[in-house]
């Protein structure tokens, strides 16, 4: 199977590099991240993100990038409404491999974009906070795995050389699977694109 969707990825490269227009640029924004977790209450963290992409192609693009981002998520451990509660927050540093497959449409200096692929996450750095009670009652919540794969979809519109992208990143993978715990974030970036 692996084989197979390496096969379709160089397949899709080799065509859309056939009529190659290839754009380089850098990125940053910010993203608003939680996880997701079974039976536990959960809120967003705001994080950033910086990085670089390049996009191959014309109206069909393939857009490879690399950047380091922040993300994480805020719980609430209140057990069926009683008084004792706890709380946590947990904060990621990581390193983003994002493939991109995308539409574009418009003119050279307005265009617009849809995109959609896979992302590959790799934590640099962990940081988390629990209280007392949740290291108590659950001892391996916070053991997150290093790596995940998800997936990121969205639009984005070129202005010249400006670029805006507004993305939904989903998990795929797990990051702690005895609590059913996913990442997902929206990310809003701004790029400019030097060639």
């Amino acid at each position: 199977m692996k084989k197979y969707l390496l096969s379709v990825a160089v397949l899709i490269a080799i065509s859309i590099s056939a009529k190659a227009q290839i754009n380089l640029g850098i990125k940053g924004g910010v993203n608003f991240s939680k996880i997701s977790t079974d039976n536990v209450k959960n809120s967003t963290v705001t994080g950033y993100q910086a990085g670089v992409f390049a996009r191959i192609g014309g109206a069909l693009y393939l857009q490879p990038e690399v950047y380091v981002s922040s993300s994480g998520g805020k719980f609430d451990f209140n057990s069926n409404n009683t008084t004792a509660s706890a709380s946590g927050k947990v904060t990621f540093t990581n390193l983003n491999v994002p493939l991109l497959l995308g539409h574009s449409f418009g003119t050279k200096d307005l265009n617009f974009r849809l995109m959609v692929g896979p992302v590959y996450s790799y934590a640099l750095s962990k940081s988390q906070n629990f209280d007392d009670n949740v290291n108590g009652a659950y001892n391996d919540f916070g053991k997150y795995n290093n790596s995940t794969l998800g997936f990121q979809a969205g639009g984005g519109v070129d202005i010249g050389a400006i670029t805006a992208d507004l993305r939904y990143e989903g998990g795929l993978s797990k990051i702690n699977s005895n609590y059913g715990q996913r990442q997902n974030l929206w990310a809003l970036s701004v790029g400019f694109k030097f060639l």
